[in-house]
C-alpha cells in the first residue's frame, strides 16, 4: 500500500519511497505507474472530485528503489523543478556490489555517452561528441561474506550514471545485467536504493530530509539498519 511508503506528505508536496519494479513515468508495457497510484491514493484520501494534480519533478531508473518526490500543486512543481535544475538538492544513494571497490572512498570523475537505440551509457574519452562529464562520491559503508555496501552522492545527473560509472571501476551493482552483473535479481531489480533526499520545501523554505527504509528482500536483508 501506498500510505505505508510515504515518507513525508503536506498539501504541496509528496515523498514516497518506490519499490524496485515501479515505474515513475509510462512506457511501452503500459504497467501502472506510481504516480497512477499515489493519485488513486490521494483521490481517495480526501476524496477529490475529478483529476488529482501530480508532478513529477525527478526520476529513478525503473529496477531502482528509494525515495522520490511529487509536487501536488503546479507552483510546488516549478520551484521543486528549479531545485534540481540548480543543484539545491541533496540525494545519496546505497548500492550492493560483488566487487571491493580498489579504495574505501573516492571521487569518479568520467565522461558519459547515452546510447539511446541501448539506452545504456558508455563511458568515452573527453571530447567525444555528445559526451558529458559525470562526478560521484563514493565510499564502502559496510560488507557481508560476499558483497560491498557503497553510499553515493552524486555532483551530476547523468543517464545511469552510477550504475555506469561503478561499473567502470569493476564494481558491478547486483543485478545490474545491462553493465555486466553475470546475474539477475529474481523481482528484475538491481541493488541500487536512494537512500536519503534532502530539498527546501517549495513554499515554507523548511529543509526536509527523508531517509527511505530499505527493500525487505535479498541481500539487502544482511545490510538492514532500519
Amino acid at each position: 500500500m501506498i500510505a505505508e511508503r510515504i515518507l513525508y506528505e503536506d498539501n504541496h508536496v509528496i515523498v514516497v519511497n518506490k519499490l524496485p519494479s515501479e515505474l515513475t513515468q509510462g512506457d511501452k508495457t503500459g504497467d501502472a505507474t506510481l504516480p497512477d497510484l499515489i493519485k488513486s491514493y490521494l483521490k481517495e484520501k480526501y476524496q477529490k472530485p475529478g483529476n488529482v494534480f501530480l508532478g513529477v519533478v525527478h526520476r529513478l531508473d525503473r529496477p531502482t528503489s528509494g525515495a522520490l518526490v511529487f509536487a501536488r500543486t503546479s507552483k510546488a512543481l516549478e520551484r521543486l523543478n528549479a531545485q534540481f535544475r540548480d543543484k539545491e538538492t541533496n540525494k545519496i544513494y546505497w548500492a550492493i556490489v560483488g566487487q571491493k571497490p580498489p579504495q574505501p572512498s573516492g571521487n569518479l570523475v568520467h565522461f558519459l555517452k547515452k546510447n539511446e537505440a541501448q539506452n545504456k551509457s558508455y563511458v568515452v574519452a573527453d571530447g567525444t561528441p555528445g559526451a558529458k562529464k559525470a562526478l560521484l562520491q563514493y565510499r564502502q559503508i559496510a560488507a557481508s561474506e560476499r558483497y560491498f555496501l557503497l553510499e553515493i552522492e552524486l555532483e551530476t545527473g547523468r543517464h545511469h550514471q552510477i550504475r555506469c560509472q561503478l561499473a567502470s571501476m569493476g564494481c558491478i551493482i547486483k543485478g545490474d545485467l545491462k553493465y555486466g552483473d553475470k546475474r539477475s535479481n529474481p523481482d528484475g531489480s538491481i541493488c541500487l536504493h536512494a537512500r536519503t533526499l534532502s530539498f527546501e520545501h517549495p513554499t515554507t523554505k523548511e529543509r526536509i530530509s527523508v531517509v527511505a527504509p530499505l527493500p525487505q528482500l535479498g541481500v539487502w536483508t544482511a545490510f538492514q539498519k532500519d
